[in-house]
């Protein structure tokens, strides 16, 4: 019998990005199970904790399943509140911060203090990055190719922009991509515009089911996104990426941050992180 949802509440004093992001993280080693998250920022207040706690004591189901709670609140008086409801409370900045002081030998940032605009070069860095990733997508303004750190490429929908946005979003990596259309199979060599670049390019591939279904939602029962045309596509791709050398990988199974991450090893990277 299938266990029944659990509640999963992320919450801090600020975004809230950093609860969600180690929570879906650590859930994500429980495939098995499932969750209902609810993600809660700025709660910033004693009168706001108080109606977040009600809300996770009156969330415990018929089963009686405990809440679980990941919570970055960097507020003492706020985190005594969440301690006290009927929940798994998991306080990453409460563990870990007190050792990493006394190692240190120097204090944690007040709450209230912004770490992401501390080092604003790399906040900029980011914002150009992004802004260079949307003016690259799909093709776009090939010309400034020269100023990209990867080009990524691929068939339509193998997870080229959603990997060059977080690469852009996250590690301010200028990521441009270019897609591999059905003209440019024809023919042996790269496309034009890709030539120049041969050492920044890195390859996007997937399976076939996985093509398929993502496409016929785009474009249900069309040529495109028929079993046909992605067949065709992704073994002319993959044979594109053999001849020319081109290292690549099959996201059919891998997140955003999972691909990402491998680009980033497989490239040598340099990644601008601000968290």
């Amino acid at each position: 019998m299938p266990s029944p949802t659990r509640q999963v509440f992320f919450l801090s004093n600020g975004t809230a990005i950093t609860a969600e992001t180690l929570g879906l993280s650590l859930l994500a080693q429980f495939p098995d199970h499932k969750f209902q998250t609810r993600t809660i920022p700025f709660i910033d207040t004693l009168e706001k904790v108080h109606a977040v706690a009600e809300e996770i004591n009156h969330s415990i189901n018929g089963a009686n399943q405990l809440p679980i709670v990941i919570c970055t609140m960097g507020d003492d008086d706020l985190m005594k509140i969440v301690n006290q409801t009927k929940a798994l409370v998991i306080d990453p900045f409460g563990d870990i911060l007190p050792r990493l002081e006394k190692v240190l030998a120097a204090q944690h940032h007040q709450p209230g203090q912004s770490h992401r605009t501390v080092n604003l070069s790399l906040y900029e860095s980011r914002i150009d990055a992004i802004d260079y990733a949307m003016q690259h997508d799909d093709g776009g303004k090939t010309q400034n190719y020269d100023e990209a750190d990867i080009i990524l490429v691929g068939v339509s929908r193998s997870g080229k922009t959603p990997s060059c946005l977080y690469l852009a979003l996250q590690f301010g990596i200028k990521a441009a991509n270019y897609p591999i259309t059905e003209e440019d199979m024809d023919f042996e060599q790269l496309p034009k515009p890709l030539r120049p670049f041969k050492d920044r390019l890195y390859g996007l591939t997937t399976n076939l089911n996985r093509l398929v279904n993502i496409r016929q939602e785009r474009r249900p029962d069309s040529r495109y996104s028929s079993s046909e045309q992605c067949r065709y596509e992704l073994r002319a791709v993959e044979d594109m990426y053999l001849r020319h050398n081109i290292p690549y990988i099959n996201t059919s199974e891998m997140s955003v941050e999972e691909i990402s991450a491998r680009i980033i090893r497989d490239n040598d990277l340099h990644r601008s992180d601000l968290t």
